[in-house]
């Protein structure tokens, strides 16, 4: 197996396996006796399979020079071509939409976006959301296995923070399994992965199953979960049957997912420290509980205007919609609790939409499925933060807390305020080029946030009566690039104009 992946290109490997994905739905169309769709999956799937086998067989005795530019300019163009051999099975089998819907479809599935053009997905068959929730969870392994295979040896992808904090090992870490060709170290770490992303996967189906949802209702939820994509064959997340048990047991593993501390990576880092959760967790605690109690409090104000402040179970279900959502969205989720518009209708009183996004901002770990600035780069901006107010005070002082903590202060912060800028500078573009091309000043912020950091039901619930499906195609294409700009994150993008990475 080893000696068959070194001669494929990376490209070919996931054209073959995007083919044998298509099997998934059409043995479940074979299920539901909905043979029409299950051919259209089935023989879909036979040919690009015999397509990818053919481009492998063809540059099977070529050898590339391995390039890091070339492995990350391989990543964008699975990003950007891969939806179109996705979308091609969807066309027969939803007639009333354009080529390039269905495209922007698939685009923000492999992008674990999950801005959705189907308003009304009871009328799709459900094979067709079980594609959907597959590409969504197939696109939140590719981005976790690119980081820990691609990403991490070149110090891209917020692991440019941690070779700050351990100076000296950077070169150690670049050269770190880079001799091996792109689809050998993609393998191997894929089969490393694997295990772990598909048994997480399975056991929250299996749980959301205990919690009353149906079979595919619990698959595609569960997979969304893992994958961050906010994925769901409902019309809202809110209408699963598992109820309230559903909502708590997909926030455990939401926790799970916004950490690499969940894959063997992170484990492997911290085996002599199994107790330390780590600056990522200890700082997204305290955004989820800082952010949870002041929209809390925001609205126990307003309940107490409205002289309900008494209901004890209303006080409960704000508190409980405020903190799933607050979690959901920081973790760039996006799915919305059913208790979201009970905390309004308590207080009578609207949540600010500028919250959400920001917090979809903020993101989770590096080396996971979320998206946004990730929370290493805010820890360290906070840490040279903190350090510059003490320094206000105290001029004299000297910083303490180590070697690895002055790192941080320094070096990590200055990389991740270039990173921050960046994506200010290309979100302040998108918005330029949407509200060029028409769209309203707020929906063109919503839109371009939701985009960029990967959250696509953040728009849906911040702009009333906002539908994806009505956007033109000039706006489809933009947010589609912007979708993949921000899964591949724009320092990666701006890394290939360094001449180092097309050097052998």
């Amino acid at each position: 197996m080893a000696a068959a992946l070194r001669d494929i290109p990376p490209l070919a490997c996931l054209l073959i396996i995007a083919a044998l994905m298509m099997m998934g739905p059409a043995l479940h169309a074979l299920w539901l006796e909905e043979y029409f769709v299950g051919r259209v999956f089935f023989w879909h799937g036979m040919f690009f399979l015999v397509i990818g086998s053919m481009i492998a067989m063809a540059s099977s005795r070529a050898r590339p020079a391995m390039r890091p530019g070339r492995e990350i300019l391989t990543l964008l163009l699975a990003y950007a071509a891969l939806p179109v051999m996705l979308a091609t099975p969807m066309v027969p089998l939803a007639p009333t939409f354009t080529f390039g819907q269905l495209y922007f479809e698939m685009v923000s599935c492999l992008t674990t976006t999950g801005a959705t053009v189907f308003d009304a997905p009871e009328r799709l068959p459900d094979p067709v959301h079980l594609w959907r929730g597959m590409v969504g969870w197939a696109g939140g392994f590719l981005i976790l296995v690119a980081a820990v295979a691609i990403l991490q040896p070149l110090n891209l992808g917020g692991f440019e923070i941690r070779a700050a904090m351990a100076r000296g090992q950077g070169e150690a870490q670049r050269a770190l399994r880079t001799d091996e060709p792109p689809s050998l170290r993609l393998g191997h770490h894929a089969l490393a992965l694997l295990p772990i992303y598909a048994g997480l996967t399975l056991a929250l189906t299996f749980g959301l199953m205990a919690a009353g949802d149906r079979a595919l209702v619990a698959l595609v939820h569960a997979m969304s979960v893992l994958s961050t994509s906010g994925i769901t064959p409902l019309r809202d997340f809110s209408q699963a049957a598992s109820g309230h048990v559903g909502e708590a047991l997909v926030l455990v593993f939401i926790v799970i997912a916004i950490s690499r501390r969940s894959t063997t990576l992170g484990w492997r880092q911290v085996r002599g420290r199994p107790f330390d959760i780590g600056p990522e967790y200890r700082l997204a605690a305290v955004a989820v509980l800082g952010v949870t109690a002041l929209l809390f409090l925001r609205h126990f104000v307003g309940a107490y205007e409205v002289s309900v402040q008494e209901d004890v179970v209303g006080a409960l279900s704000a508190f409980w919609g405020t903190l799933f959502n607050t979690l959901s969205f920081m973790s760039t989720t996006g799915f919305n609790s059913r208790d979201w518009a009970a905390a309004q209708d308590w207080s009578a009183l609207q949540t600010p939409g500028l919250i959400l996004l920001t917090l979809c901002m903020m993101g989770g770990g590096i080396a996971t499925t979320t998206g946004g600035v990730k929370l290493l780069r805010v820890y360290a901006l906070y840490k040279h933060g903190v350090r510059e107010m003490q320094r206000m005070i105290h001029p004299n002082s000297v910083g303490g807390a180590g070697v690895t903590a002055r790192r941080i202060r320094r070096e990590g912060a200055q990389i991740a305020f270039v990173f921050v800028m960046l994506l200010l500078l290309a979100s302040s573009l998108l918005l330029l080029i949407l509200t060029a091309l028409g769209t309203n000043f707020d929906v063109a912020m919503a839109l371009g946030v939701a985009a960029l950091t990967n959250t696509g039901p953040a728009a849906e619930l911040i702009i009333p009566n906002l539908s994806y499906g009505l956007l033109e195609g000039p706006e489809r294409l933009v947010l589609s690039a912007a979708m993949i700009l921000g899964r591949v994150e724009v320092l990666v993008l701006i890394s290939l104009f360094n001449p180092d990475f097309w050097r052998e």
